[in-house]
């Protein structure tokens, strides 16, 4: 088997693998600007025989591995950016920089990347074709991999796509993945309710827009299981809403802010109908005026069937039995992975990264201050990722 060793050379490369997680890890960067954690990178592959793309979108690059053979092309990818909070996991390599912290594992993904680029650049002969590896930022709703795309750094397009997100509330070492949708898509949704103030011990001389804004509210939570069917799952949360100055002031306008999560294209654009429906109409009955406007975000990440076929194959012959989990349906997080499945057939897959034996369903789950990662797996995730390209160029999608 291809991958039969992969996860030995990864081993031997641990230590390598997890300082470059720690040192990115202690100084975040957020957004489309990651130089210096894209120079940690550069600095730790220096010796291979990798040829780097950049462009003038972001500080995303793709480096190039050759092999000894022409065939075909496979993209894998690790983002580089963090989240703007604070980090209280006490850990002796923790955030140095107050307000930051990789609490959604991007410093593993690009360890884990690394890792398998040195993993396969000693393989560089027995590789037919190319592997690409994509270091991106800007993956927390900056639209990184968009940008990417529209530099031209994955052109021409590879013929297969693969990348890993770290999941801390799933058992150690254990790939997750399935085909079809893995993740949602993510919308901004703002509503802003315009009345007449006045004084609120007369709201018969005002037209109060607080009541018809949380009638708003409960009239989307009726709609989204009333108007569509439970068995595709879709998500309205309104989390924010702002309004008023005084106790005994009713105010002119309320906002509303939320979010909007589907599962495929269609119903993403029938929810956006809907909204507009629900929330002008309920205002018009009141004398009010409601206007939508809905922010576009990630698309849905849709996993090719194919590719999670290939993840189940990689992931037993490196683990074993047990290795691979199928999951039963999506999450309703998104991921910026999916502007490049848009374009390339592939997939992405949960790693597991709960301390081997813990009580996973307990851990602090991503985008928490607590958030830990087991870095005994990063080991496996670059083998698996290795195994995804050596076994693609090998055989395709057989």
């Amino acid at each position: 088997m291809l991958t039969a060793d992969l996860l030995d050379a990864a081993t031997a490369i641990g230590g390598r693998i997890t300082s470059l997680r720690r040192a990115i890890h202690a100084e975040p960067e957020l957004g489309l600007q990651t130089p210096a954690t894209l120079a940690k990178v550069r600095a730790e592959l220096a010796d291979l025989p990798l040829e780097w793309r950049e462009g003038p979108g972001c500080t995303g690059a793709v480096a190039i591995l050759k092999g000894a053979h022409d065939g075909r092309s496979v993209l894998l990818r690790g983002d580089m950016d963090a989240l703007p909070m604070g980090e209280t996991t006490g850990l002796p390599f923790a955030s140095t920089i107050p307000g930051r912290m990789h609490a959604c594992g991007h410093d593993a993904h690009t360890a884990m990347l690394a890792g398998a680029a040195r993993v396969l650049a000693a393989r560089q002969n027995e590789l037919a074709g190319e592997v690409r590896f994509m270091f991106q930022p800007g993956e927390e709703g900056f639209h990184g991999a968009r940008f990417m795309l529209n530099d031209g750094l994955l052109d021409p397009l590879p013929d297969a796509a693969f990348a890993l997100h770290v999941w801390p509330n799933a058992a150690h070492g254990v790939l997750i993945g399935r085909g079809g949708a893995m993740l949602a898509s993510a919308d901004m949704l703002e509503i802003t309710v315009r009345g007449r103030g006045g004084h609120a011990s007369m709201p018969q001389d005002a037209v109060d827009p607080v009541p018809v804004a949380a009638e708003i509210i409960l009239a989307l939570q009726s709609m989204m299981t009333r108007r569509f069917n439970a068995a595709e799952a879709t998500v309205v949360t309104i989390t924010k809403i702002a309004a008023g100055s005084a106790h005994n002031i009713i105010p002119d306008t309320v906002e509303l802010l939320g979010t909007i999560r589907t599962l495929s294209p269609e119903r993403r654009m029938a929810v956006r109908e809907a909204i507009n429906e629900v929330a002008e109409n309920i205002a018009r009955a009141h004398r009010c005026t409601a206007e939508v406007e809905v922010t576009q975000g990630f698309p849905v990440t849709l996993n090719d069937p194919r590719p999670a076929v290939l993840g189940k194959a990689v992931a037993e012959e490196i683990g074993g039995p047990g290795a691979w989990e199928e999951r039963p349906h999506a999450t309703m997080g998104a991921e910026d992975f999916s502007y490049v499945l848009e374009k390339v057939p592939g997939a992405m897959f949960f790693l597991g990264v709960a301390a081997e034996g813990a009580d996973w369903r307990g851990c602090c789950g991503l985008h928490s201050s607590k958030m830990i990662v087991d870095e005994t797996v990063l080991p496996r995730g670059s083998a698996l990722l290795a195994g995804f390209a050596m076994r693609f160029l090998d055989r395709g999608w057989e």
